[in-house]
């Protein structure tokens, strides 16, 4: 994990900057804050999270350690992503988020975009309020099978009754309602 990343300043874009350390240009998507504390060809300093997926490794940047640890708490509420929750920390500053997740106040968390009604109304309440790990979730094969498509691990197809057309039926109630 890349915690900070310190160098020169090659370039700032709207929404990211380019710090050269040790002669490789590292491209760091930023909070707006983060940003404005950034000038090209001065030494600088940004607190980092890296977020592996299975097509690209992305570096996000922030103005202080505070930041960086509100960004990772962010996401492990349901439907906070990164992208969502570097939107609401370019809305809101640390202590309005805290403020906003502690008292319930949905309004102010709805400000971000990406965060609607709902989500934030069920996320204020959720593990993003405590920190604690993610809720259990429903596997996503579960909600794929349908007549003709992938069944379920140890699901069959039963056999058609006399007289029934000649598809054969196929049958199969959801683990969790058993």
């Amino acid at each position: 994990m890349i915690t900070s990343v310190s160098g020169t300043v090659a370039r700032i874009g709207v929404d990211h900057a380019v710090v050269e350390v040790g002669g490789v240009g590292l491209a760091v998507l930023c909070t707006p804050h983060a940003l404005a504390n950034l000038r090209t060809g001065s030494p600088g300093r940004l607190a980092t999270s890296l977020i592996v997926r299975e097509d690209s490794l992305t570096l996000y940047g922030f103005a202080d350690d505070e930041e960086r640890d509100l960004f990772e708490l962010l996401q492990t509420a349901n439907g906070v992503g990164p992208k969502v929750a570097r939107a609401i920390l370019a809305v809101l500053s640390p202590d309005e988020i805290r403020r906003a997740v502690s008292t319930g106040d949905h309004k102010t968390l709805t400000r971000a975009p990406g965060l609607g009604p709902k989500g934030a109304e069920k996320n204020s309440s959720s593990s993003c309020a405590t920190g604690s790990a993610r809720s259990p979730r429903v596997p996503r094969t579960a909600f794929r099978w349908r007549a003709g498509r992938v069944r379920p691990p140890g699901v069959r197809r039963s056999a058609p009754a006399s007289g029934a057309s000649a598809s054969p039926a196929r049958t199969w109630t959801a683990p969790w309602t058993r």
